[in-house]
């Protein structure tokens, strides 16, 4: 999915945006989030379904995988280290996904080649870690809900601005491992925005503080 401000001519900033685990491209808060980027700042946002997600046909192996951590998780394993694995395994496969559906978005006329943001969280932010890593053209980054087992080392290779969304009772990803994952960005400005409340509850306004921080960084 592709959104640009109507009567979009010419190039502009692009935010790529990564869903939550079990959602979609079209998924409410993306539609919200990139609405509000394609009309109060006259950005470019494109969304991509990950492997197994939205329209793409079924992975039967991300699913066996998947079934097996739900499993493990409910007999009181551990999950952060399941969960790592798992996605290191979709990132092979989005990262340069993504790095060429960005190609061919900057190829269109009316997006072209302006600065790039980032914008995940959850499933996202495992996503979009290793993606804001490994893409130059990324200047700007907002992540969150995430947890160090996971992503530390790619995070360690991020030099880029980066808000990053930490809810204080999370009950999926502990709080010392998100913290430790804000503390691991290489970034020199890097700012944490937490927040009371459960893994799904990101307060309405920090959309707001989403839109300021992209247009301060990507005009």
């Amino acid at each position: 999915m592709l959104w640009t401000p109507e009567g979009a001519a010419g190039t502009r900033p692009l935010i790529v945006m990564g869903h939550g685990g079990g959602q979609h491209k079209k998924a409410p808060g993306i539609l919200t989030r990139a609405r509000r980027l394609a009309t109060d700042c006259a950005f470019a946002v494109v969304a991509v379904d990950v492997p197994g997600h939205g329209d793409r046909p079924k992975d039967e192996e991300y699913d066996r995988i998947a079934t097996e951590n739900r499993a493990r998780m409910d007999a009181g394993e551990d999950p952060a280290p399941l969960i790592a694995v798992f996605q290191a395994l979709v990132a092979r496969q989005t990262v340069p996904e993504w790095r060429a559906v960005l190609d061919a978005v900057q190829d269109l006329e009316y997006v072209g080649a302006g600065p790039v943001g980032y914008w995940g969280v959850s499933l996202g932010c495992g996503l979009g870690i290793p993606f804001v890593a490994a893409e130059p053209r990324v200047r700007a980054a907002v992540l969150g809900l995430g947890g160090a087992t996971a992503s530390a080392e790619d995070a360690a290779r991020i030099t880029v601005p980066v808000e990053f969304l930490l809810q204080w009772d999370d009950e999926r990803v502990p709080r010392a491992q998100g913290l430790a994952l804000f503390d691991a960005f290489a970034s020199a400005e890097k700012t944490l925005h937490a927040n009371p409340g459960r893994h799904g509850e990101i307060p309405a306004f920090e959309l707001d503080s989403t839109l300021r921080f992209f247009a301060r960084h990507l005009g």
